[in-house]
């Protein structure tokens, strides 16, 4: 059961990929939608087993790299993190899959679609199971392979292969810091296995060794390079820009990306890492501080975007931000809850932004939306049931798990704790706000598209809104249901096996006994988000460009994402370009080419004209230079003997 549910979707990826021809474009769909449906099936099983049942259980497959002190198995390791990842990617995936027949039905290349889809979702299980660091990184790779190949799925547009490359070389600097991270587990460990490395991390959290000239923690220098790789992979400042971009791929490709695969691989791997994390507390800082940074920066983003997608977008880089300086404060049980609540009610976002696309001819620039709820009204519903739970509007499942981060990062008692506090009750504000700007551009107010398109306007098929429907379940129900497991009474019991929290630690113990205005501030700020969208988009629709017109610089400043790429294109893009050009011309071109065999063959055809010159054809010609040569050969000769 455990080894089928990992590798059925891997099994339907080949298959699909090699033979999607001869099988056709149903079949294609029917076998990669049913082998991801029968492991999340399977998945209910191992999460009642594992997680509520408490049994740990590993599935050894096969012994992989023996060399030398390096050696270890491929196995798949269930502990309760597991349990739970691998129920939320399954159930997930499992709805985008069926998802996806309505929304690529036009699509001319479905079977390489859904066979990339199904290897997604493999890589990510492989990557959730893993019991070592090297075949951690091994799904890590998987994940942004099979991300290139999606973001870049319509290879005929210039934009979506530059969004794939992007993805692709941003996600590189962050694996490069996983592997030196991965060597340097090993160098000090003596081994990648996780569980021995969690067993001797007490002992040696002392240590230090020294690089130019300075002491430093071994654990601190190993967990922060692990953390660059979680930067790079969930899109943390700083290594975020390739997240917006990612947008070119179809819907569905979004909806995974953002909801349950590849984001959410750096949360899931420093909560993973916990026993290892715990023995620094600069390390922990450091996530703190970037986590609540990106949930600030990227709500500041989200507020004036116009393409319906992006913002979507920038509302998961600012989650993922909350995620974060929740395990920075050792809240690791409340950062994996938002991180299966948060896959529920993004990924019912980002298919109801695809059934508003496909609805409104593919036009995705909320100015040019509105006035479209009355044509699909299911759509409409959906899209208010995730951003009730994206804004954490109680009861819906983003309130139980985001406002238990604020609340532990609160209580942590720490100054970046207090940081990370106000900045996340800022980032909600603003969350609320642009998710309602979202809804009342989108569907409220004077039709703004042309006439064609609004006459076209019309509900998604049942094999889209289906899945809208049970993902919707999930993003009311599963913040209430999972309460207590995760964070509540029983979760000492049901996270022994898989976290570690220090004494001293224990943000969320702390989080149940904090004032009651630390508890009622985000749900308040919430609400004026809402309201203040509600004026401005709704009751005096012509503040927001009079607020444009009279904060102009702050206004492009955040249009243009706070310039980070306008940054890099001048720091790294355009340098690097200009070096490029240099070797290309200057090195490859004049030195090695124009030295080796371009110069070989330019002084071969320069002799040649010149030998050519010779020839004129002129028969007095040729005797002069007979006459020349007897001259020259009686001449010799006469000097050898007498000379």
């Amino acid at each position: 059961m455990y080894t089928l549910t990992i590798f059925l979707p891997l099994a339907a990826a080949i298959v699909t990929g090699l033979f999607g021809r001869t099988l056709g474009d149903r079949n294609a769909q029917l076998l990669t939608c049913g082998a991801v449906g029968v492991s999340a099936v399977l998945s209910i099983l191992i999460f009642n087993q594992v997680a509520l049942g408490g049994e740990e259980i590993t599935v050894p497959l096969l012994r992989w790299i023996e060399s030398g002190p390096l050696a270890f198995d491929w196995a798949l390791k269930f502990d309760t993190l597991t349990a739970v990842m691998v129920l939320t990617v399954t159930w997930v995936s499992f709805m985008v899959h069926v998802y996806s027949i309505g929304y690529m039905a036009h699509d001319l290349s479905k079977p390489r679609f859904m066979a990339y889809m199904s290897f997604f979702t493999f890589a990510m299980l492989m990557l959730v199971t893993a019991d070592n660091l090297v075949q951690m990184f091994f799904g890590w790779e998987g994940v942004g392979v099979a991300s290139y190949l999606l973001i870049g799925f319509w290879y005929e547009r210039p934009s979506a292969n530059a969004a794939a490359i992007k993805a692709f070389i941003v996600n590189r600097v962050g694996d490069f810091g996983f592997m030196l991270g991965i060597f340097g587990a090993f160098l000090f460990f003596g081994t990648v296995e996780l569980d021995a490395i969690f067993a001797a991390a007490p002992e040696r959290a002392g240590e230090t060794f020294n690089i130019f000239g300075m002491e430093v923690n071994a654990i601190t220098a190993i967990c922060l390079l692990l953390f660059l790789g979680a930067m790079g992979k969930s899109a943390q400042i700083g290594l975020h820009t390739w997240l917006p971009d990612a947008m070119e791929g179809p819907t569905p490709v979004s909806a995974l990306i953002h909801a349950a695969t590849m984001v959410t691989a750096g949360v899931f791997m420093v909560a993973r890492m916990s026993p290892l994390f715990e023995f620094s507390t600069t390390a922990l800082s450091v996530v703190t501080l970037v986590g609540a940074a990106t949930a600030f920066f990227a709500a500041t983003v989200g507020c004036v975007q116009n393409d319906i997608k992006r913002v979507i977008a920038y509302s998961t880089c600012s989650q993922l931000g909350y995620m974060f300086f929740a395990l920075g404060v050792s809240a690791y049980p409340a950062a994996i809850f938002h991180l299966m609540t948060h896959a529920f009610f993004k990924s019912l976002l980002f298919l109801g932004a695809g059934s508003v696309i496909h609805a409104m001819s593919d036009e995705q620039d909320m100015r040019r939306m509105g006035g479209i709820w009355r044509h699909i009204k299911l759509t409409y519903a959906m899209m208010w049931i995730g951003s009730l739970a994206l804004a954490g509007i109680p009861f819906f499942a983003g309130y139980y798990s985001k406002d238990m981060i604020l609340e532990a990062a609160f209580g942590a008692h720490s100054v970046v704790g207090q940081l990370a506090y106000w900045l996340g009750v800022m980032a909600a504000l603003m969350t609320a706000f642009y998710s309602w700007r979202l809804l009342l551009m989108t569907f409220h107010g004077k039709p703004r598209a042309d006439e064609h398109v609004m006459a076209h306007v019309h509900e998604s098929p049942p094999v889209m809104t289906v899945p809208l429907m049970v993902l919707a379940l999930g993003a009311i129900f599963s913040g209430f249901i999972g309460y207590d497991l995760f964070v509540g009474d029983g979760r000492a019991v049901f996270w022994a096996q898989s976290i570690l929290v220090r004494d001293g630690n224990d943000s969320i113990e702390a989080a149940h006994h904090v004032a009651l205005w630390v508890k009622a501030l985000p749900v308040v700020v919430a609400l004026a988000g809402i309201a203040a969208a509600y004026v401005m988009y709704q009751m005096a629709p012509e503040v927001p460009a009079a607020l444009a017109a009279g904060f102009p610089r702050l206004y492009r400043f955040l249009l243009n994402k706070w310039y980070f790429d306008e940054l890099y294109d001048r720091i790294f893009v355009r340098p690097a370009f200009r070096v490029g050009r240099a070797l290309w011309k200057g090195g490859d071109g004049a030195l090695i080419d124009g030295v080796g065999p371009d110069g070989v063959a330019a002084a071969v055809k320069d002799v040649a004209r010149r030998v050519g010159r010779l020839q004129s054809g002129l028969v007095i010609h040729y005797a002069l230079a007979m006459m020349l040569g007897v001259a020259a050969f009686v001449t010799y000769f006469v000097i050898g003997i007498f000379g």
